[in-house]
């Protein structure tokens, strides 16, 4: 059950996680409490070495105004949050009390309750509130892939230049690849990968990492 970048055997992803910052106890109790908790729907968690890149990037950019648009159980939080810059802060958007409740355990654990945020609202009703000073340094998007074109904008509309937002599952499990696939989803995220790539706004690189994660960073 544990998410992984879909395109690694299982070896090979054990090694690549082994080899960029493994997940400490703390993480690993939080995958292994979300697994049996919610059983399938505990998919929705990032993959190990995609947390590893989170906090790297975050710290690569000396981040200290974060945004995160999705928290679920809160992995990704504890990541963006471990590689904050001094002072700096974390803001969460999510809609489940049930599932940021766990969140909320895990971020006392690990000593970063005093630097995240919880917003429980729509995310673009949050984000349509944000001022634009301080500008965001870095945000992650992983929700409902139906409100990504409106969260992108507003997050946009509040990037810092050279500032950077990270949107996840851009390959959605490589359907997005096969043209035998038309759902309604499926063709929302084509659309949005043709038209980031296009965004004079940003440049842009989308990796094959966790289930496709799109890089996108402000001009």
């Amino acid at each position: 059950m544990t998410p992984k970048s879909s395109w690694l055997p299982p070896d090979l992803h054990q090694y690549v996680v082994d080899h960029g910052r493994p997940p400490d106890q703390v993480l690993v109790d939080l995958a292994d409490e979300t697994v049996e908790r919610l059983g399938d729907r505990a998919r929705m968690q990032i993959a190990p070495e995609q947390g590893a890149f989170l906090e790297w990037l975050s710290r690569l950019l000396g981040a200290t105004n974060v945004v995160e648009v999705g928290t679920f159980t809160g992995y990704s939080s504890i990541c963006l949050a471990r590689g904050l810059a001094p002072g700096g802060r974390l803001l969460c958007c999510d809609v489940s009390e049930e599932w940021t409740d766990v969140a909320r355990r895990y971020w006392a654990r690990a000593g970063l309750d005093d630097r995240i945020e919880l917003r429980l609202a729509p995310a673009g009703e949050t984000l349509g509130a944000l001022p634009h000073d301080p500008p965001v340094d870095l945000a992650f998007v992983d929700a409902d892939k139906e409100g990504y074109p409106t969260y992108l904008e507003l997050l946009a509309e509040r990037l810092r230049p050279g500032g950077v937002i990270a949107v996840d599952n851009t390959l959605w499990g490589g359907a997005v690849a096969d043209p035998s696939v038309t759902d309604d989803t499926t063709e929302l995220l084509r659309r949005l990968n043709d038209d980031l790539v296009a965004d004079e706004r940003f440049d842009t690189v989308q990796l094959p990492l966790g289930d496709g994660l799109t890089l996108l960073r402000r001009r």
